[in-house]
């Protein structure tokens, strides 16, 4: 294995991405090289989602070019489609071993053994622990490497798979976090992204019996971190206590992502959503007042099973009345082995991207108005390295001249631009 050529190609959400920096420096800890294309690669390893069917799709186009380009290549497939169908996927020309969520742990010791032809997938709600990124595979060149601190979920919607493949909700220890981020705030990274299969959810163990706002003024207190920012946590962990430790200080990113799905309150209890709209009105309309000019985003779903017209009408006009900064807007995808998948008043795909595109429209005026309205305001933004900057409340903004390293920087908003904003000047500064 010591000098064995290897490239990780990775699928998904911010977890996923965090699952594959920690698999990059599983193997090299253990003497393979990191190679940047598949093309060199003696090792491809694919780490998938399967959160939709387009996931799905795109996974076996990669499978089938990789093994077209690299007819050599040993081609692994791990994460959440390997969990959810590894005999489908070892099937396919040019793949040699499977390697579910519920071994991922273990898969560059299994890189090691025979390999071909091999399935490793096992009952993911036995897993107590998972993939905790390594400091140094955590940020991949980036100023805000994606740091997992939690696995699983226990919600079960009826139309998400994703608890049958990353397993009951698992914590990492204050201890482990607290370390983490002290090394990545000493390596210079000026912001980290705390993330997770459902974020909120850490430290509702036994064991731990902690609220996130707990975790988080652990790390303000214990850490030198300029910058903490949340990803996706779900409606009903957005607490008072969290939204004003977030608005208190100036540490934390000003960005709220709550994912909606719907606006009606009779698709929600289709969902097995664990809230009404009003209640997700209440969180987001608090975190408007305490932070005036945070971003705020969502997720947002169209032609669940058996959405009728007034109910996507509901959705449009809650999302029209709400102060979101972005949304991300997609059609419901069958997933087998999902309630919703048996469903037989199935939205004619045709609705379903017609709802989507009308939610887009108003998405996209939504946040030219945001941006509009960011135009000569005082901005805190973290080098990307790109020429451009992440501002804390989730603007992209276009430098106008190369700032050294990675550093968070107070600068005054010029015009906007196609998707973001255009730097006018930095501070101190005079403007």
């Amino acid at each position: 294995m010591k000098g064995m050529r290897f490239h990780v190609t990775n699928f998904g959400c911010r977890s996923s991405q965090a699952d594959g920096a920690a698999i990059k420096s599983l193997l090299s800890r253990n003497g393979m090289e990191e190679v940047a294309d598949h093309k060199s690669a003696e090792f491809v390893i694919l780490n998938t989602c399967t959160v939709t069917a387009t996931a799905d799709d795109e996974l076996r186009q990669i499978v089938r070019r990789v093994n077209r380009e690299n007819p050599e290549a040993q081609i692994v497939i791990t994460g959440c489609y390997a969990q959810r169908a590894p005999q489908e996927l070892i099937d396919l020309p040019g793949v040699s071993m499977v390697v579910g969520n519920s071994h991922k742990t273990k898969i560059a010791e299994l890189l090691v053994a025979p390999y071909h032809g091999e399935v490793h997938v096992g009952d993911i709600f036995e897993a107590g622990e998972f993939l905790a990124t390594p400091v140094e595979g955590a940020a991949g060149g980036r100023s805000r490497p994606n740091l997992k601190i939690q696995d699983g979920c226990p919600n079960r919607c009826s139309f998400c798979i994703i608890p049958y493949v990353r397993g009951n909700s698992r914590s990492a220890r204050v201890e482990h976090v607290v370390a983490q981020v002290r090394d990545l705030s000493a390596a210079g990274y000026p912001e980290v992204v705390l993330t997770g299969i459902n974020l909120g959810r850490w430290g509702r163990e036994a064991g731990l019996r902690m609220r996130l706002a707990d975790l988080i003024r652990i790390l303000l207190n214990e850490t030198d971190v300029q910058r903490l920012r949340l990803s996706s946590v779900e409606p009903m962990d957005w607490s008072d206590d969290l939204l004003h430790l977030m608005a208190d200080s100036p540490r934390i990113a000003k960005h709220m992502h709550a994912p909606l799905q719907s606006g009606s309150d009779t698709v929600l209890r289709r969902m097995h959503r664990k809230y009404r709209p009003h209640h997700y009105v209440s969180r987001v309309r608090l975190a408007r007042e305490l932070m005036p000019d945070a971003g705020i985003g969502a997720d947002v779903m169209t032609g669940f099973p058996g959405e009728t017209d007034a109910e996507f009408e509901q959705t449009r006009a809650l999302v029209e009345e709400l102060p979101f900064t972005y949304l991300h807007i997609f059609p419901y995808s069958e997933r087998p082995g999902t309630p919703a998948a048996e469903a037989l008043d199935h939205v004619p795909w045709a609705k379903r991207k017609e709802r989507g595109r009308v939610l887009k429209q108003l998405a996209v005026a939504k946040n030219e108005a945001f941006r509009r309205r960011m135009v000569g305001r005082t901005l805190s933004v973290v080098t990307l390295g790109n020429g451009e900057a992440m501002a804390s409340n989730y603007i992209t903004v276009e430098l106008t001249s190369p700032r050294p390293g990675r550093n968070i920087y107070e600068i005054v908003a010029g015009s906007t631009t196609a998707s973001g904003l255009r730097e006018y000047c930095i501070l101190p500064v005079l403007c």
